[in-house]
């Protein structure tokens, strides 16, 4: 779908499917400036009682932000938001797959506004995620 395509309220977007390793951590913190040793090192995770190394929170809502870069040919984002409702665990070995779905909402004055459905696995880890673009 393109920033130019007709965007009407009830149309789902294709899911966009990213996968997360411990390296993009690793370069996430360095360029974030956020090297928590919860999101890169296993063992103070799990001291902290985390099921293991998640990703970053902001990481995570940065993944909704591409899907939405890429459903609108990288239209402006005027709003994006969530709340950080459970953690993605990064294995060390398998990674982790993060899905974003998505479905417009509603269209006024050049401005879409989409609901986002942000997973990994089974569970949702974003709550009442969204984003409002101008198409």
């Amino acid at each position: 779908m393109s920033a130019a395509a007709s965007w009407e309220p009830g149309t789902t977007l294709p899911p966009q499917t990213y996968r997360i390793t411990r390296a993009d951590l690793a370069a996430y913190a360095a360029a974030s400036g956020d090297p928590n040793p919860i999101h890169l090192d296993e063992q103070v995770a799990l001291a902290v009682g985390l099921p293991g190394v998640i990703a970053h929170g902001m990481y995570t809502l940065a993944l909704a932000a591409r899907a939405v870069s890429t459903w609108s040919d990288d239209a402006p984002v005027l709003e994006l938001g969530a709340k950080f409702t459970a953690p993605v665990v990064v294995d060390a070995e398998q990674g982790a797959v993060v899905t974003v779905a998505g479905t417009v909402k509603d269209v006024a004055d050049g401005v879409a506004t989409l609901a986002l459905d942000v997973r990994c696995g089974e569970g949702t880890v974003l709550g009442v995620p969204r984003a409002r673009i101008r198409v």
